[in-house]
């Protein structure tokens, strides 16, 4: 994990300078022998020394070669350059090479030993920032606080860099977007680096902060309006905000309009999320369906998120068949359903039956939402409650004139639940209220058993006296 952890830093770490810049020396020279290297020849040594000869006084040239050999992974060589180059220094300063050797023994999983060499890149060229931001890359596993510090030294030195910057670079790296926000919210978005644009971007995005995410994104924008990462924030973002034709513009910008754009099934997850919310459906489930395509949805647990948002595209659609369909595979895809997650599915039958015209299909429709509702009370029991009141409404409009007493069994036991509690709370009253009346309609009219009828109106008149039926009852 620690080599993952160095490889990641030196991958990321960018030059920020002029004199920086300068250190690859000639291109011509250093592109020769990265080809050689890239040959890997018998006698690679051999055809080396002449270009060692030539420049073996240049040690920005020597530190490039070593580069070279650092990105071949070729790290017994790239030492031997970066020493060649700190020979070829009167004094043996010189701020690229000990950031060579950094790296290398970042590479080798020694922090403590890479941090020296950058903070004698430091003190060889104090305006190098590069020997700056290393040292504190290295340190932010361990304290943020203590590599930001490091970088406040280069202020004095460098005011024309965005320090700040690259202080909320450290933070966002080490996942503190709250002071990585704080950090790149004090720098000037002018000074930055694109990279550094995108992480300010990013912060926002995670800390649900759309509004500043996608300012931020379209600033990006203005800079490199092909940029894949900046019309993919403005895009996100936009959608978050419910401004979907805006970011439908930008998915469109990142898909046919950016440059080496790579894509995910999270790209097509939030396409398909901006397309349901302009209300183009059909669109939505094919974006939908293409994210269930990629290969990089290998986690149960996203892969399930996919299929929830498929199935909510079809129900917008009120194409319920499919919406249960789908909601049905996604319960089988997540560890543990929720109580919600349960009746969600007995609401998608309630939905479906309600807009059936055949009696049978409507009752079959019911009767599945009644079984997923038993289901849910057998699996929680803080929700029985809830899934018997239900249960009793279902029932309620599979026997719409309560003949058959379909509800009565569901709103008794409601009743016998509720009744003994001496304080009741808003649902729990409105759950006793609709009991009541049920039960009074029932003995009047289906059973003509007024005194019935009159003994339930009685208790609910005392907890709604003005309740119309109540009265009714009670004035015969």
């Amino acid at each position: 994990m620690k080599t993952m952890k160095y490889l990641f830093i030196a991958a990321l770490v960018t030059v920020f300078s002029t004199a920086a810049k300068a250190q690859t020396g000639t291109p011509a020279d250093i592109d020769a022998v990265k080809k050689i290297i890239s040959s890997k020849p018998a006698d690679l040594d051999k055809q080396i020394k002449p270009y060692y000869k030539e420049n073996r006084k240049n040690p920005e040239i020597l530190t490039g070669f070593g580069r070279a050999f650092y990105e071949a992974k070729d790290t017994a060589r790239a030492r031997i350059y970066a020493e060649y180059a700190l020979e070829a220094v009167k004094n043996h300063q010189f701020a690229p090479a000990f950031i060579l050797l950094g790296d290398l023994k970042a590479l080798a999983d020694d922090g403590g030993a890479a941090a020296q060499y950058y903070d004698m890149a430091v003190y060889a060229d104090p305006k190098n920032p590069d020997g700056y931001y290393k040292y504190a890359n290295v340190y932010r596993k361990l304290s943020p606080k203590s590599a930001v510090a490091k970088l406040e030294d280069l202020r004095a030195q460098r005011p024309d860099i965005a320090v700040d910057a690259l202080a909320g670079r450290i933070y966002y790296m080490s996942n503190d977007f709250d002071k990585a926000l704080a950090s790149y919210n004090k720098a000037d978005k002018n000074l930055m680096e694109d990279r550094d644009l995108v992480d300010y971007a990013m912060a926002a995005f995670f800390k649900q902060k759309n509004q500043q995410a996608l300012d931020i994104a379209k600033f990006g924008l203005t800079k490199k309006p092909r940029n894949a990462a900046f019309n993919r924030l403005a895009f996100f973002n936009s959608t978050d905000l419910k401004q979907y034709d805006e970011a439908l513009m930008y998915a469109d910008r990142l898909f046919n309009q950016s440059d080496s754009a790579k894509f995910s099934y999270y790209d097509y997850v939030y396409y398909g999320k901006a397309l349901s919310g302009a209300k183009q459906h059909d669109k939505a489930i094919a974006m939908y369906l293409k994210a269930l395509e990629q290969e990089d949805l290998d986690n149960k647990a996203k892969r399930a998120g996919v299929i929830k948002d498929l199935s909510d595209a079809y129900q917008q659609q009120e194409d319920y068949p499919n919406a249960i369909k789908h909601y049905e595979d996604y319960l089988n895809n997540i560890d543990k359903a929720t109580a919600n997650d349960i009746a969600a599915l007995a609401s998608l039958h309630m939905q479906h039956g309600g807009t059936l015209q055949d009696a049978d299909a409507k009752k079959a429709a019911f009767q599945k939402a009644d079984a997923v509702y038993a289901d849910l009370a057998s699996k929680y029991e803080n929700a029985q409650e809830y899934a018997l009141f239900m249960r009793a409404r279902i029932n309620a409009q599979m026997d719409p004139d309560s003949k058959l007493g379909l509800a009565k069994p569901y709103y008794e036991k409601l009743i016998e639940l509720i009744e003994p509690r001496a304080e009741k709370d808003a649902t729990e009253r409105a759950r006793i209220i609709e009991s009541y009346r049920y039960m009074i309609a029932y003995y009047f009219i289906v059973k003509d058993d007024k005194d019935a009828a009159k003994a339930i109106a009685e208790k609910l008149i005392q907890i709604d006296p003005e309740n119309e039926t109540a009265k009714q009852v009670l004035s015969l």
